[in-house]
């Protein structure tokens, strides 16, 4: 009989550790009983149900603090362990992780780890909020049985936070080796520019931590420059206005949500000036597509780019490191 192994991700969007938890899900389906629980619909959700993967929509689940949200996803999710019996619950993002720990703990569940994409409490906040986050970190990864960091730098940080370092396993994410050969043309890219023009992209979720307004200020001191921003998020209506607030409209675009595949043959250069990081999923596609890098070196980021090649980040490794676990 096949264990059953139940993934939780608190938004369903597509970014970095809903690609993760879609891989996996994936690769492992033929192997275990897998499941997939979520707030927020979104493009993973999608993703799931077509490939025939079982999907458990959390309606309290979201990723803002909320005690009376935070308190049903909790009874949701103990429900929804109870009921499904898995043999491993994998937690994904902070909120699920503290939220599934604890309900999972209740339940039962025999085998409970944790990936962390990189610790929230690296975020740009106040000292006490930042404090708060590391503890709220620590307590769920005292929950886990197992703990997922997908770089050395937070394998360091993990290593020096008390009774943790025992459980705690590097496992980097990794792409398909294949990547390359799925690249389109980039034309929908360069459509938007002026012919000729050298184009410095970027992907990412619209938010604070991607930091894409470093990219507009950059562009407003450079009139030469030309960027395009791919992706969907909170800061969308902020960065658009700085757009025109600077005159920018037809050297910086917003192009929305595009999967790196469609558009990285349209770029000349990536950049990506992130305050925060885990891994990023997109600088993996970008070293494969061989293109140029400008990025900030937080995180995981430097460990991509000083690697000779991409063999300690393929898919296959990942999931093999990961189902030892399991």
């Amino acid at each position: 009989m096949k264990k059953k192994v139940i993934f939780v991700i608190t938004k369903s969007n597509w970014g970095g550790a809903q690609h993760y938890v879609f891989d996996l899900a994936l690769a492992l389906r033929g192997e275990f009983e897998i499941g997939v629980a979520f707030g927020q619909e979104g493009l993973l959700a999608k993703k799931l149900r077509e490939a025939g993967i079982a999907t458990f929509p959390l309606k309290a689940l979201q990723r803002d603090v909320s005690i009376i949200s935070d308190v049903k996803s909790f009874f949701e999710l103990v429900q929804l362990f109870k009921k499904e019996k898995p043999d491993v619950v994998h937690l994904n993002s902070s909120k699920a992780g503290g939220v599934g720990a604890l309900a999972a703990r209740l339940v039962g569940v025999k085998k409970i780890i944790f990936t962390a994409h990189g610790w929230p409490f690296w975020e740009q906040r106040n000292p006490l909020a930042r404090a708060l986050i590391w503890l709220a970190s620590w307590a769920t990864a005292l929950l886990c049985h197992k703990i997922i960091v997908v770089s050395n730098y937070d394998l360091q940080v993990t290593q020096k936070m008390p009774f943790i370092a025992h459980k705690t396993v590097r496992i980097y994410n990794g792409i398909d080796p294949d990547f390359p050969l799925q690249l389109e043309s980039g034309d929908f890219v360069r459509e938007q520019f002026p012919k000729g023009a050298f184009i410095t992209g970027t992907i990412g979720e619209l938010n604070k931590n991607k930091n894409q307004i470093a990219l507009i200020e950059q562009a407003k001191n450079n009139p030469s420059m030309y960027v395009a921003i791919c992706g969907d998020g909170e800061n969308k209506l902020f960065l658009q206005k700085k757009i025109e607030e600077y005159g920018l409209g037809n050297r910086v675009k917003l192009l929305g949500f595009v999967e790196p595949r469609m558009v990285l043959r349209g770029f000349d250069r990536f950049a990506l000036p992130s305050i925060k990081e885990g891994l990023p999923y997109v600088l993996l596609e970008v070293r494969a597509a061989g293109l140029p890098i400008e990025a900030s070196r937080v995180g995981g980021v430097g460990e991509i780019l000083d690697a000779h090649d991409l063999t300690p980040f393929s898919l296959e490794k990942m999931v093999a490191e990961t189902k030892k676990l399991y």
